[in-house]
Order: C-alpha cells, then structure tokens, then sequence
C-alpha cells in the first residue's frame, strides 16, 4: 500500500482535475432522441436543456400529449448519455487511485 504522503497527493490531483472537468462539463453539448429523432433534445454536461427539436409533422393538436411523451422520451435519453459520459470521465480521473466499493465523487 502506498503512503499517506502519496495518496493525498493523488486526491489533490484528483480534485484539481475533477474541478477542469467540471468546468469543461458547461461547454459539452449531447443531444438524444427519441421518435426515431422525430424529437431530439440537446443537454449540456451538468444536464441543463439547451436546444429542443421537434419535426413539424409532429405539431398537431389533437396529438399535443404523443409530442410531451416524446418531449420527455428524448430528454430522457439525453440525460442518460450525460450520465454515461460523466461516468467514463470519473472512471478516467480515478483509475490510478485505488477507491473503496461504493466510495463516490466528488467529495
């Protein structure tokens, strides 16, 4: 096992790069879709909406909650890639640092 010395060593670098990343996060744009990209949506990297699109054949009144469900459907979707990609990012940041099971971050 490594010192002490060396694994606060190792976090401080850790939070010097989660915090790099975490700015960088705002200029990450990830788009999802759903009615078979009928609907897309686009989220940036902490998950806050940035564009809807929405097919025109899709803007019929009478079909106002199928166009929500979609809505929901692609944002959903969005977030779920958001996810997946911050958890590759953390799996990056933290492989040379041995963590305990079910020890999250950031701090």
């Amino acid at each position: 096992m490594k010192n002490l010395g060396q694994i606060m060593k190792q976090v401080q670098e850790m939070q010097t790069r989660m915090a790099e990343m975490q700015e960088k996060l705002t200029e990450v744009e990830i788009t999802g879709q759903s009615g078979g990209g009928m609907v897309q949506a686009t989220l940036n990297g902490k998950g806050a909406v940035k564009a809807v699109k929405i097919d025109p054949s899709l803007l019929n009144p009478s079909e106002g909650e199928v166009l929500e469900d979609l809505v929901v459907a692609a944002i959903n979707d969005a977030k779920a890639k958001v996810d997946e990609k911050m958890q590759g990012e953390m799996s990056k940041m933290t492989g040379g640092l041995p963590l305990p099971p079910g020890f999250k971050l950031p701090f």
